[in-house]
C-alpha cells in the first residue's frame, strides 16, 4: 500500500515499474476508470519522418561546427591532455 504525499506524489513499486518497463525520468499517463486511477507508461511518440530526421541532423551538424569554429586545433579529438587529468583541482 502506498501513501500520497503532501505534494500529491505517489511512488510506483519497483516490481511494477520493472514489469512495465518504466524507468526514472519516463513519463506516465493517468486515467480515471470509474472510481479508480489507472497509471500507464506514456505512449511512444510518433516516429519522425525522414525529412524531419534529416532536418534535425543538419541543425545539430551546424551547432557542432559553430562550437568548433575558432577553437584551437589540437592533435586528436579532444582539447585536453592526459597530463591535465593529474593537475585538475590542485594548486600548484
Amino acid at each position: 500500500m502506498r501513501k500520497v504525499t503532501s505534494q500529491y506524489q505517489v511512488s510506483i513499486p519497483k516490481a511494477l515499474a520493472d514489469r512495465l518497463g518504466v524507468r526514472p525520468g519516463d513519463e506516465v499517463e493517468w486515467e480515471i476508470a470509474g472510481d479508480e486511477f489507472r497509471v500507464m507508461p506514456a505512449k511512444a511518440a510518433k516516429p519522425l519522418s525522414v525529412e524531419e530526421r534529416l532536418k534535425r541532423f543538419d541543425e545539430a551538424t551546424k551547432r557542432i561546427a559553430a562550437y568548433h569554429k575558432g577553437r584551437p586545433a589540437v592533435k586528436g579529438s579532444r582539447d585536453w591532455t592526459r597530463d591535465d587529468l593529474y593537475d585538475r583541482g590542485r594548486t600548484r
